[in-house]
């Protein structure tokens, strides 16, 4: 493995004591998760900081950067750049403003948009952190919130079961993205130089060899010097002593170092270069999983429930990935504005925990739910995990694809219909073909291959067709039976081609003329 590798190559494969290390850097998840929380995330939206009084931007989305909101603006201004006035003579360019000025009285607003905000809030952001690591428990027993804005979790005990670093760099970054964070990753043989080599590298891979190279370009700065005790003082002592890069202090004594900036410093350069160990606390998923979204306004109809129940089912799935679980079972409960809270149980017929599945049944649930009135907020509950094996899939079509295609369409028809609606077929011990099979709760009928064939479809009474046959393909069955209870018959079944190609069971009495038509074969 190289010094370097770019985004996309991969590291060689650890050593059997190596460890590897990956950092993600989430630089906008304050704003990314209270954009989730929004109907609209492509609407002008803010975050807000400080007093009352002087409250300031704190970071922005992208429809109110492009307006002109950044961080560290007055919240009154940034919300002037959405009322600025238009003024513009034909062929002219538009008149400059100050930086800080405010819009004319009377003008009329730019878009029809206005800037949207919510206060910047420290414990929704750790909640988000606690989140993404229970996700990225599902890649490594070994998750670690050390490090603020960022995870770090250990994979090389984990790449001979999720492929080679560039399959598993891949899966990460997909995931996130359908989750909505952006981030920053790096792999590196430590968590200390992980997180500071994210700072300025996105994508990187490191090994052993090419740690020390990769930690010696970096500058001062930026190589994490301020987490520790009097950093600061330490970073700008150093800067004025005609340092810049970290590789300068690597070159240095020890002895000196410890003399001059304490054993902070000399600490700090141990743990990135992996010579001293590091301290980390592990985290835990709890086994128990519930999710609110509440709504700014009442919402009156289902539709208005699809956003946040999409987004509710993807930290659902994460989640369930991280514990390797699954759901047989989970609770919706609607919070109304006027009245006690409203639930639904949503029951599945088999575990699942795929995303995309979970919306569409939980849709086909909601579709016979009628809301007892407007809705503040909606929980997602699953207090109960079922342990999840993944459906063995089929190269090629046969009777395996069959079944899981047949399970998938009746785990549709029950969570669209009902359960009590659909009832399998019970097969009696009974010659008469028409009592035979009933519908009914109770086992269901035993496979066809064990005895004699039969049609799938059945006409509700015989019919005559003496002109339709047009040949005998099979036949005579004999059935007799139910002298007993008056329904007596005697009849030799016979497989018939009809005229037009199709497979008929026909019967005629022994001894009489005349076909009737009891049933279809597919």
């Amino acid at each position: 493995m190289a010094a370097f590798r770019p985004r996309g190559e991969s590291p060689s494969a650890p050593g059997r004591d190596a460890m590897r290390w990956v950092c993600l850097l989430f630089p906008r998840l304050a704003l990314e998760g209270a954009l989730r929380r929004r109907a609209d995330p492509e609407a002008p939206f803010a975050l807000v900081d400080g007093p009352a009084q002087r409250q300031c931007i704190r970071a922005a989305n992208r429809a109110a950067r492009e307006q002109g909101v950044k961080p560290g603006q007055a919240l009154g201004f940034a919300e002037a750049l959405f009322n600025a006035p238009l003024f513009k003579a034909p062929g002219a360019a538009p008149l400059s403003k100050a930086p800080n000025s405010a819009p004319e009285n009377g003008s009329e607003p730019a878009s029809g948009e206005r800037l949207e905000t919510a206060p910047f809030d420290a414990e929704s952001v750790e909640r988000w952190r606690r989140r993404l690591a229970s996700w990225a428990y599902g890649f490594s027993a070994q998750v670690s919130l050390h490090y603020p804005h960022a995870l770090v979790f250990e994979v090389a005990s984990s790449l001979d079961l999720l492929g080679p670093w560039p399959r598993l760099e891949a899966r990460l970054r997909s995931e996130l993205a359908e989750l909505g964070f952006s981030h920053r990753l790096v792999i590196a043989p430590n968590p200390a130089a992980a997180r500071v080599l994210v700072n300025v590298h996105d994508g990187l891979a490191v090994d052993d060899a090419g740690l020390e190279p990769a930690l010696a370009a970096l500058r001062l700065d930026r190589a994490g010097l301020a987490n520790i005790d009097a950093g600061q003082d330490i970073v700008q002592t150093l800067k004025r002593s005609g340092f810049q890069r970290l590789g300068e202090l690597f070159a240095l004594p020890r002895s000196a170092l410890a003399r001059r900036f304490g054993g902070g410093l000399l600490r700090h350069l141990s743990e990135l270069r992996g010579e001293w160990p590091l301290a980390l606390d592990y985290h835990r998923p709890t086994p128990r999983f519930s999710r609110t979204f509440e709504f700014d306004q009442p919402v009156h109809a289902l539709a208005g429930l699809a956003f946040p129940l999409k987004r509710l089912l993807q930290e659902l799935a994460a989640f369930l990935m991280g514990q390797d679980a699954g759901v047989e079972r989970f609770r919706l409960t609607f919070e109304l504005e006027d009245g006690p809270a409203q639930a639904v149980e949503i029951g599945l017929l088999a575990v699942q925990r795929d995303p995309d599945t979970l919306l569409e049944l939980t849709r086909a649930h909601l579709e016979r739910v009628r809301l007892a009135g407007p809705v503040m907020s909606l929980t997602l509950s699953a207090p109960r995990l079922s342990a999840y094996a993944p459906v063995r899939r089929e190269l090629l079509e046969g009777p395996a694809r069959q079944a899981q295609a047949w399970a998938m369409l009746h785990q549709r028809l029950v969570a669209r219909l009902g359960e009590p609606v659909l009832k399998p077929l019970i097969e009696y011990r009974e010659h008469r073909p028409e009592m035979a099979v009933i519908d009914g709760a109770g086992p269901r009928a035993r496979d066809a291959s064990a005895g004699p064939t039969r049609p799938g479809w059945l006409t509700p009474t015989p019919q005559r067709c003496d002109g339709d046959v047009l040949q005998l393909l099979a036949g005579p069955e004999r059935i007799e039976s139910g002298w007993w209870d008056g329904g007596d018959i005697r009849r030799d079944y016979y497989l018939a081609q009809w005229v037009d190609g199709r497979h008929a069971w026909v019967w005629c009495e022994p001894g009489r003329q005349g076909w009737y038509l009891h049933g279809w074969f597919g």
